[in-house]
């Protein structure tokens, strides 16, 4: 396994990552004081239970779990 970094001024070579970490410093990294590594954890595990268990509108108001397995269902189909 190698290391493939972004070139410098380019973000566009992995956009799915640098849009990540800009959700991530937004949402969590700038908003949270962490006082240790189990205290990261938990307030980083309480956004990913948001982000993975509240219904979504663009899914048509289902959880991401509801959608991937109606999605799977009709695939099936």
């Amino acid at each position: 396994m190698t290391l493939d970094f972004s070139l410098p001024g380019k973000p566009t070579n992995n956009a799915f990552v640098e849009s990540f970490n800009g959700r991530l410093r937004n949402e969590c990294l700038n908003a949270h004081w962490f006082l240790s590594m189990t205290d990261a954890r938990a307030k980083i595990e309480v956004r990913r239970d948001y982000n993975e268990s509240r219904p979504h509108t663009s899914l048509g108001w289902m959880t991401p779990v509801e959608y991937a397995a109606a999605a799977a269902i009709k695939a099936a189909e």
